[in-house]
């Protein structure tokens, strides 16, 4: 992922920045986002630190904070250093120092927010957390690093690392993985969903891919009879679409790739309980060449059904044409004369209205008396 400054609309991050807002919701507006829905988000923020400062002592919260403080820099500079060499060694500083912060007890309860530039998602039942960030080497090289620390009962320290396979593999939609095979993404949205008594996490991601092209991925994350994590699975299903074209009927995970410079919707949106996200089309008569796509204004999404993430080809059944806006039905044409049919129409429609009857209350009376 690359970093300028800012952090790009298009590669979201679970952080308190300026852009907190638009990360939170992946590129997703307030017309799909309610805002209940983003005070509440906020709610659950503040109760897990009212938890964390119940749990973690005043001498072990100071502890976590001066440990923090040295991580903050190192990761900073696996960003930002100028030099490749810099950002390598930053990286490796970072990973050690890391691994003997969460090995502090009840370390799972201190959220380290302060790392703006590692992604650090609890789970929704807090089950676990993850930890994503990448690693840049120069322009055609991008490396992700990530770990799942597991919540433990006695508060000690169980962390899995995941070690990034991307490159390693021509066929990255078609096979279940495990932590040393993963298919690397900086996680942005954990989705819970349940099925026949299990649960499934179901991970979106971004992935500065190429020099001209992004991805966007998802996957299920599951947990094996051993408590170990799962990557991908029969979830993501096609089987309702009327041209599925060289699509199989049921994939193991998901991806858009799309133009370096577009930006890009694919997010989870409680109000629908849909995972939804931009239809792509080619800028020229190219489809083969990715680095071209960009949003049509459609919309695709994902309707969890029976363990599975169904697919529908268009979310919504208008597009507005160029130009065009919502407005409501108009009694003058276009010339400003009267349409004499919508008169017509909407003079039946009020006659056919019954007038409400007013009731008299008694003083003092309300309908829940």
């Amino acid at each position: 992922m690359k970093f300028n400054g800012n952090f790009p609309v298009s590669a979201p991050l679970m952080v308190l920045h300026s852009k907190f807002a638009h990360c939170i919701t992946g590129g997703l507006t307030m017309n799909f986002f309610q805002k209940g829905w983003i005070i509440a988000f906020l709610g659950v923020i503040i109760f897990r630190g009212a938890v964390c400062a119940q749990i973690l002592s005043p001498a072990e919260t100071r502890e976590f904070q001066k440990r923090e403080d040295s991580l903050k820099q190192f990761a900073y500079n696996i960003v930002f250093a100028d030099k490749p060499e810099q950002r390598l060694r930053s990286d490796s500083f970072f990973i050690r120092m890391l691994v003997r912060t969460l090995k502090l007890q009840h370390s799972f309860y201190y959220p380290l927010d302060s790392l703006q530039t590692i992604s650090r998602l609890y789970a929704p039942d807090s089950s676990f957390r993850i930890f994503t960030w990448q690693l840049k080497k120069d322009e055609y090289f991008y490396l992700q690093r990530g770990a799942i620390q597991m919540r433990t009962d006695d508060g000690s320290l169980k962390l899995i690392g995941l070690h990034d396979f991307s490159m390693f593999t021509a066929k990255p939609l078609d096979s279940v993985r495990s932590p040393l095979n993963w298919i690397g993404a900086i996680y942005y949205r954990i989705i819970l969903k349940t099925y026949n008594g299990r649960k499934f996490y179901t991970l979106l991601g971004f992935d500065d891919y190429s020099i001209s092209s992004n991805k966007k991925w998802m996957e299920v994350l599951t947990f094996n009879e051993r408590g170990e994590p799962v990557f991908g699975g029969p979830y993501i299903s096609f089987r309702n679409d009327t041209s599925r074209l060289s699509r199989k009927n049921t994939m193991v995970r998901f991806n858009i790739e799309y133009k370096k410079e577009a930006i890009t919707t694919f997010n989870y949106d409680p109000a629908l309980d849909m995972i939804v996200f931009d239809d792509l089309v080619p800028e020229a008569d190219e489809p083969e060449k990715k680095d071209t796509y960009v949003p049509d204004g459609d919309f695709q999404g994902f309707k969890w059904v029976d363990g599975q993430w169904v697919h529908i080809e268009k979310l919504f059944d208008f597009k507005l044409k160029d130009g065009q806006f919502p407005q409501d039905e108009k009694i003058l044409d276009e010339a400003g004369g009267a349409n004499e049919q919508k008169l017509m129409d909407q003079s039946e429609k009020n006659m056919q209205k019954k007038p409400k009857q007013k009731t008299t209350k008694p003083p003092g009376k309300t309908d829940n008396q």
